[in-house]
């Protein structure tokens, strides 16, 4: 029961198609249950597990999602790997509704997630100048050409809190600030899967212009829906072309060590409780 590759389906990408030998997984960690059972089998000799990031259903606020449940359960089915697909508003005129994102850079505006697994007796600070890693994305944006999505490889995701969408001064300002995409749910992922040490990278899917465009009235719920389906339906194509591609260790990513020289509390003090905790993620810095 073991997968080195990880997809967090975002709304609308409740499933994965194309598995064999698969199998559902109840997994319990020690910061409560994830947003759903994993579902682990195979695609092109390569052991994949998807978790729907809202639960099947669309259940789960942003707010609600029990991140570091969710991270925490891939690594301990040896995920290393990390692709998120995650539908986004379009702060750009150039990143239309059904186009494709791989941000590189992130900014984090939420205000009420937990975002590190660290704390209670135990200190660290990882590296998080570039939070998606660059080999994931690069090998992601291959992914896309191939089945001729158009894709912007490079751009800032906006991580916001929610669960309403922006007013219009806040989409003015963060436009003003030169992001281009804007979610809710990546800032809390990037960062916890960097401190678990998992290659982590983004597939934005653009919906719709935010509320910043000119023609925004005319955008109806219907429409935003049906541009969330093809986007979908897409990233899946994307997502089965990324998979055999993806190395089996012998390229590691610089989020496999980000540990490595992060932790600032003497072991002789990490409280045992703690040690015990965090041990599938610090046990082999110990």
């Amino acid at each position: 029961m073991t997968a080195g590759i990880g997809i967090i389906g975002g709304s609308g990408f409740y499933q994965m198609e194309g598995l064999s030998q698969v199998e559902n997984v109840e997994i319990d960690t020690p910061f409560g249950k994830p947003s759903s059972s994993l579902t682990i089998g195979t695609i092109e000799d390569q052991r994949v597990a998807f978790l729907p990031r809202h639960g099947v259903g669309h259940l789960l606020l942003p707010s609600e999602i029990n991140v570091r449940a969710n991270i925490y359960a891939l690594k301990s089915i040896g995920v290393k790997w990390l692709l998120s697909v995650s539908a986004v508003g379009s702060l750009k005129e150039e990143i239309e509704p059904r186009h494709f994102v791989i941000p590189d850079q992130l900014y984090d505006h939420t205000k009420n997630r937990i975002s590190t697994f660290f704390g209670n007796g135990i200190v660290a600070h990882v590296s998080f100048a570039q939070p998606f890693c660059p080999i994931l994305s690069n090998l992601l944006y291959e992914s896309t050409v191939k089945v001729e999505a158009k894709t912007h490889l490079g751009g800032t995701y906006i991580c916001m809190e929610g669960p309403a969408f922006s007013t219009l001064a806040e989409s003015r300002l963060y436009r003003q600030l030169g992001f281009d995409v804007i979610g809710m749910t990546a800032g809390p992922e990037a960062k916890l899967a960097r401190e678990a040490e998992i290659s982590y990278a983004l597939l934005a899917c653009s919906t719709d212009y935010d509320c910043w465009h000119p023609n925004h009235d005319t955008v109806t719920t219907e429409m935003i829906i049906e541009n969330l389906v093809a986007n979908v339906e897409k990233a899946k194509q994307i997502v089965k072309f990324l998979i055999p591609s993806i190395p089996e260790g012998n390229e590691d990513s610089p989020a496999h060590k980000a540990l490595e020289k992060s932790i600032a509390t003497n072991p002789q003090v990490i409280p045992d409780e703690i040690k015990e905790k965090l041990g599938l993620i610090i046990g082999k810095y110990l």
